[in-house]
């Protein structure tokens, strides 16, 4: 920027007084049809958006200058969103020329990444929320309350909580830009670092200035919770206000308290491993696509919604499903409602627009078009057959606006133009002065039309013509050759190389009429176009009702529609257990053929699950949830039955990759997710756990699978699926009534090994995890001796299992491969590391050995009672965990022992 302002020439003194009041900003100063920078804005504009830097000069010298087309000012404008930067579009206020000197500009709009409206910015199916966070200290105790608005749409949310749990709320919604408290300014970066981090004025966040801004928009009935709610939604208001222009943003009346309980939670790791919106896949296929049938933007936002936040109210479920059975009973009634739809725009930022004063004439003939669906709807609905409460409902708010839509219809024509300052907007009939003028115009143009005709009788010249052009108006144009018969009545207006052009007094009046009622029109039309877009502003509430009442109708015709073409089932609730028969998984069934598969199993209860690589186990974990997922927003679901209870929460441990810039490690992420589900979950939840342990030793892996697994059995009690092939895990079947193993069926053959993809009861008897390598292409020579390997594995441990019978050339290295001999303390190690199921229920703990046997300190005494100890072992009923405390024990009173000798 230039330093000295008495140098300034006026115009980029405007533009440096605009800057400094946006200091936060990169100004987009409109000069005709471009938007400019300057000086190192230039630099960057021209960088980022990949445009030609040139250079400016005037009285004060030359500097940089970088500009971009208004017309095409949106694409320009995301390349800067996206490289970080906010911009605020400075744009001519007043027309040029009403202006005596410098045409006056001023900021018309802050554009950043979380209070964008035009819809060039926007995805229409997905809310973009601008968040606010505050915390309250209240002594030991924080509370933080966190509010989030949807710029375009007027929706705006309210809540809080634990760090915890507002955390989780900001990755669930995902919100494009961030305020923070000033208490929290240097954290609010680490809570949603893919999200803008915005500090505003600290004065926004002062609790009477929130809630002074909080009353303007709150209905009285609203109530916040506490303090940090107010200061959060007042906050949020507030900056929304200032991006876009300082005013009242009217249509923002939906200020909306919820409790994250109210919903099933889902934190980003299980939206990502459930692949809710985002596919870790090549294939790209995730719920969200395989679900949307929607028919408008209303409606997949809706479903956006339902899938981020399912319902833990059993009420609600059932309603919404009552009201999907019902459409599914009806095909031709769910077909035209469907149909119907899809005539449908985007009402609730049609009504953004329209009360911001940014919707065009054809913003207003779409939302027109939204209306005349309503009656429709309506009689569409009234011919369904049904007992649902819920599409009673709707039906009784289906709102048509009829006097909204008979006003926009009589005011605007149907096919306006794109700019309503381009005339030809409003109908004729509706503004009786409007006519009057546009009469006038049009009597003057009919005689300039008839003009050409009568002179070239009036003067025998046939070649005459009469024309118009911006810069002079009406001509009567006359060829050199005859010029001698111009009548004197004519005054010269335009000497040309071949012609000479003329106009007359009469052509001079009806040219000011012409000109004079053209201009007077044009301002008037705006003037009642604008009048009819108030007229509609005013109506906003009963508007977005509206939208509201269509978005959950759109969805509940979309489920009907799935349910039926896809072959699903009504799910039922109340039950304490998760019964499902022949479930499917609902994205990989659309892409592949699918063996189905159930799972019973009540509260409290872990299934572990064993099998090879790729037979099917994280799918099957995955479509068990995902199946709740959809019962809980009101789906039918992928399955021949399900029976289900009510999830308050999904949590997977599924997959993970290092974090390098984080400084993890892949197992140091596994660790800190466990850690989360330990502390997190409840006996309503459903934990996915998928190789627990895999990412550390064999022995350190086991044993926290097999706290993990203890953990959750006595303490959590929730319903757990848990694959692992630690296939030592699976003898807790016996020792825990609650826990029962499952396993993916595979057939081996001389040619290799199939994967049925079937679950059946019990342990596997291998994981094939050598056929595995050969099916993902690994050598041959490598598979073949991966081969040889596992089976003088298998016959040194069947040697050890039975001792007499055993071979003695079993010991001997056998195609290459060592093999141990086996040793006394190798058998005791695998006694005590491999415990044998028993056969009378849940087996229960070898006692550890008694320290008073060696009370005396007597080596031979000492040994004595370390072998008494082993004599009295129970090996069947001696777990792993028990088995590695005994053999501690023992190994310290040898040492102990060994000292004392």
């Amino acid at each position: 920027m230039l330093d000295v302002r008495e140098d300034l020439t006026p115009m980029m003194a405007q533009y440096t007084d605009l800057c400094e009041a946006h200091d936060d900003a990169l100004v987009l100063f409109q000069v005709g049809d471009f938007y400019e920078a300057f000086c190192a804005a230039a630099e960057t504009v021209a960088r980022v958006c990949e445009v030609t830097l040139t250079k400016r000069e005037d009285s004060t010298g030359r500097y940089p200058m970088a500009g971009v087309p208004i017309d095409n000012a949106a694409s320009y404008v995301e390349r800067l969103l996206d490289a970080g930067y906010r911009v605020a579009l400075a744009d001519q206020v007043q027309p040029a020329e009403e202006a005596s000197g410098l045409v006056d500009r001023a900021v018309t709009q802050l554009v950043t990444p979380g209070t964008l409206v035009d819809d060039a910015y926007l995805e229409g199916s997905t809310a973009n929320y601008l968040a606010a966070l505050v915390r309250e200290a209240a002594g030991t105790e924080a509370t933080y309350g966190l509010a989030l608005v949807d710029v375009s749409t007027g929706e705006c949310l309210v809540t809080s909580g634990s760090r915890e749990t507002v955390s989780e709320e900001l990755e669930r919604r995902s919100p494009a830009e961030l305020l923070t408290g000033p208490e929290l300014d240097d954290v609010g970066a680490d809570l949603v670092p893919e999200a803008m981090h915005t500090s505003y004025d600290p004065s926004v966040f002062e609790h009477d200035t929130a809630r002074a801004h909080l009353r303007r928009y709150a209905r009285p009935d609203v109530v916040l919770a506490n303090d940090a709610e107010v200061r959060a939604t007042g906050a949020v208001l507030a900056y929304a206000e200032y991006t876009q222009g300082g005013d009242h943003l009217d249509y923002v009346s939906r200020v909306t308290r919820f409790d994250a309980r109210e919903s099933m939670r889902l934190d980003a790791t299980a939206l990502a491993s459930l692949e809710l919106f985002e596919s870790r896949s090549r294939s790209g296929h995730t719920l969200m696509g395989t679900l949307d049938e929607t028919a408008c933007a209303l409606g997949r936002r809706r479903l956006e919604a339902w899938l981020r936040r399912p319902t833990v109210d059993r009420h609600e479920a059932e309603a919404r499903l009552d009201a999907v059975e019902a459409l599914s009973r009806e095909g031709v009634v769910r077909e035209t409602l469907h149909d119907r739809l899809r005539e449908v725009y985007d009402l609730e930022r049609l009504v953004g627009r329209v009360s911001r004063g940014r919707a065009n004439a054809r913003d207003l003939r779409s939302l027109a078009t939204t209306l005349a669906v309503v009656p429709d709807l309506r009689e569409a609905l009234a011919a369904l057959d049904h007992d649902s409460a819920r599409l009673a409902d709707l039906t009784d708010r289906l709102d048509d606006c009829g006097d909204v839509r008979s006003l926009v219809e009589e005011a605007i024509v149907p096919d306006p133009p794109q700019e309503v300052t381009d005339g030809g907007v409003v109908r004729e009939g509706f503004d009786a002065e409007l006519d009057d003028i546009r009469a006038t115009e049009r009597e003057g143009r009919a005689w300039v039309s008839q003009l050409e005709a009568t002179e070239r009788e009036r003067t025998g010249i046939d070649s005459l013509e009469v024309g118009y052009t911006q810069v002079h108006g009406y001509y009567i144009e006359v060829t050199n050759p005859n010029l001698e018969r111009v009548p004197e009545d004519y005054t010269r207006r335009q000497t040309l190389k071949n012609s000479e052009r003329f106009y007359t007094p009469e052509l001079k009046r009806r040219e000011d009429e012409i000109l004079s009622a053209s201009e007077r029109a044009d301002a008037l039309e705006y003037e009642v176009f604008c009048e009819v877009r108030a007229s509609v502003a005013d109506e906003g509430e009963r508007l977005q009702a509206l939208a509201d009442v269509l978005a959950e109708l759109d969805v509940l015709v979309a489920f009907a529609t799935i349910a039926v073409d896809r072959d699903y089932v009504r799910p039922t609730f109340g039950a304490e257990a998760i019964e499902i028969e022949a479930g499917r998984h609902p994205v990989v069934e659309r892409t592949t053929e699918f063996v189905p598969n159930g799972i019973d199993f009540s509260q409290g209860d872990v299934a572990l699950i064993t099998g090879p690589n790729m037979s099917g186990k994280s799918t099957y974990m995955r479509q068990v949830a995902l199946t709740c997922v959809m019962a809980q927003a009101g789906s039918f679901v992928p399955a021949s039955r399900a029976s289900l209870r009510v999830v308050d929460r999904v949590f997977t441990r599924v997959g993970a990759s290092d974090d390098i810039a984080g400084g993890q490690s892949t197992f140091m992420r596994e660790m800190a997710e466990l850690t989360d589900i330990l502390h997190a979950a409840t006996d309503r939840s459903l934990v996915l756990l998928d190789e627990v342990g895999r990412g550390t030793a064999t022995t350190d892996g086991l044993a926290i699978a097999r706290a993990t697994t203890e953990f959750i059995h006595d303490e959590v009690g929730a319903s757990t699926l848990f694959a692992t092939h630690y296939h030592e895990l699976t003898g807790l079947e016996a020792e825990y009534d609650g826990v029962f193993t499952l396993h993916f069926t595979a057939d081996r053959d001389a040619d290799g090994v199939t994967f049925l993809h079937r679950v059946a009861e019990g342990p596997s008897s291998s994981s094939y995890g050598v056929e595995v390598a050969r099916l993902a292409g690994v050598p041959d020579r490598v598979v073949e001796r991966a081969r040889a390997l596992v089976e003088a594995a298998d016959r040194h441990e069947a040697a050890e299992r039975d001792p007499d019978t055993a071979d003695p050339s079993r010991h001997a290295a056998t195609n290459g491969e060592h093999v141990r001999t086996s040793t006394d303390a190798d058998s005791a190690e695998k006694a005590f590391s491999k415990p044998r199921q028993t056969s009378g229920g849940r087996a229960k703990s070898a006692p550890l050995p008694d320290p008073s046997r060696d009370s005396h300190g007597d080596p031979n005494h000492v040994v004595g009672g370390v072998l008494a100890d082993i004599e009295r072992l129970d090996v069947a009923r001696t777990t792993p965990m028990d088995a590695l405390s005994l053999l501690h024990e023992l190994q310290r009173r040898l040492d102990d022992a060994d000292q004392e000798t």
